[in-house]
């Protein structure tokens, strides 16, 4: 046995997961959670990176003292886009901003006055949101040494050495998509600085060895490998997806639900832009073809507001609540504006509906019924999206990630698509996270088939088969502004 440390960070929490290699399976454990939140200062949004170098520290250090042997390798994995910016000294200059920052709406318009949101895709294959690096970088005015994507400044902090690995330069909006490197005529066309960026990393790629000083505190040698791996979360998640020959679609739901599929190469044609899909680089090289959908961040909202209005609610009972509520009796679009920022979600979803006229949610079961049927509604429409942009059907769908675990949203997901869904392995990310670890130190065999056949053996996936017609739910799409709903 073989033990790997994943650290896994996330918009609401970061964990560090201890990976046991164990010839053709992969056990994992949490050996810490800790905290991560957007503190609000002076109306910018910034992520507390020290607060989460902290909790990344202690959770290293509860695996080591776990462990005998101490770990062989660490990886990190995080949410994308999101950058530190690094002195000449080598230290950090400020706290990251997150991604929910206004800036980048601000520069996005100014962007795009110097090249079109569709000439801009058809270059990187990204689909130009408010929050892509690209716009972040506009909205900068920096002396900065370096900039380096989050996992990759917790990385730098580990080992000491610089990267910018390949599956979350890719969501950058900054690579060109025929090259996968930099895009010096873009960042020449807007005025940007690449000189912050290094050369972009191979996935899989060792970094070298802890730093003394962090070896020391943590209780781990200075010989355990620091591996760049797949560090964009979807990506990682996505390397743990247990395809087997099936012509399969993905879902790895949690905050967001990244629908798609594995392809050879990008689509970067006028239709795929116009059906809000980017293309993003995985494990092996390959393109991520997808979809983000707003996900279980409305419903993850709305526990919050109900919580601190003093319900004291228990998300498996509000689950089966809402499981009894009639189906489909009112529904939103995710991705509609209104529903991106922090807030009052239920009163939101409920203007929602009162606005196109459907019965208003009141109860909590109501409201998390609505969320999990325009999810699942949601979800349909980027399968047969995909299906059209792609040319090939889909047979299977596979939810991997946090949403696994709701067995509500993947049986509504497989009566909204007509599709068999394979629900699993919930810990998709911190999985998908070790195998590449351990790929790159050569614990199993190379390439996608090897590993997911290590991840079928770590973790069976539960099934689920659509019941009934999927009629209503194309009748309840009609409900929708069919340009926000593609």
């Amino acid at each position: 046995m073989t033990l790997l440390a994943a650290v896994d960070l996330g918009a609401s929490s970061g964990r560090v997961m201890a990976a046991h290699v164990r010839g053709d399976r992969i056990d994992l454990t949490e050996a810490a959670r800790f905290p991560n939140r957007a503190v609000p200062v002076h109306g910018r949004l910034h992520w507390d990176v020290l607060g989460l170098w902290s909790g990344i520290l202690d959770g290293l250090r509860a695996l080591a003292s776990a462990s005998n042997d101490g770990a062989a390798a660490v990886g990190v994995d995080s949410w994308a886009v999101d950058y530190g910016l690094i002195g000449h000294d080598g230290h950090l200059l400020a706290n990251p901003f997150c991604y929910r920052d206004p800036r980048g709406a601000a520069a996005k318009s100014t962007v795009l006055e110097q090249i079109s949101a569709a000439d801009l895709f058809a270059a990187t294959g990204v689909q130009p949101q408010p929050f892509n690096t690209v716009f972040q970088f506009a909205a900068e005015t920096t002396s900065a040494h370096r900039a380096l994507l989050i996992p990759d400044l917790i990385g730098y902090w580990l080992s000491g050495v610089p990267a910018w690995e390949a599956t979350n330069a890719s969501t950058t909006g900054l690579i060109d998509q025929g090259t996968g490197d930099w895009s010096r005529a873009l960042a020449d066309k807007l005025g940007l600085d690449l000189g912050l960026l290094g050369p972009v990393t191979p996935t899989g790629t060792v970094l070298g060895g802890l730093l003394p000083e962090v070896a020391a505190l943590t209780g781990l040698d200075v010989s355990t490998k620091v591996v760049a791996t797949a560090s964009h979360d979807t990506a990682a998640a996505v390397a743990a997806v247990p395809y087997e020959g099936e012509r399969a679609a993905y879902i790895s739901c949690g905050t967001w639900s990244l629908v798609g599929v594995e392809r050879d190469v990008p689509i970067t044609g006028v239709e795929a832009f116009a059906a809000g899909f980017t293309n993003e680089r995985g494990a092996d090289g390959s393109i991520r073809f997808l979809r983000n959908v707003a996900g279980l961040w409305l419903l993850n909202e709305s526990v919050s507001t109900w919580r601190a209005e003093g319900l004291d609610i228990d998300l498996a009972e509000l689950l089966a609540a809402a499981g009894r509520v009639e189906r489909l009796r009112a529904v939103v679009d995710p991705d509609d504006a209104r529903f991106a920022d922090p807030g009052d979600m239920p009163e939101r979803i409920r203007v929602c509906c009162a606005e196109t006229g459907q019965p208003v949610p009141e109860t909590p079961a109501e409201v998390a019924a609505c969320v999990l049927d325009s999810l699942a509604l949601a979800h349909r429409r980027s399968i047969a999206a995909l299906e059209t942009l792609t040319g090939e059907s889909v047979e299977t769908i596979h939810v991997v990630g946090g949403g696994a675990k709701n067995a509500l949203l993947c049986q509504l997901t497989a009566d909204a698509t007509g599709r068999t869904v394979l629900a699993g392995p919930d810990e998709a990310t911190a999985l998908g996270n070790a195998l590449v670890q351990a790929q790159a130190l050569g614990l199993i065999a190379p390439g996608p088939e090897a590993r997911r056949a290590v991840a079928r053996a770590s973790a069976a996936p539960r099934r689920f088969e659509p019941r009934g017609p999927t009629s209503p739910w194309e009748t309840a799409a009609t409900r929708l502004p069919s340009a926000r709903f593609v």
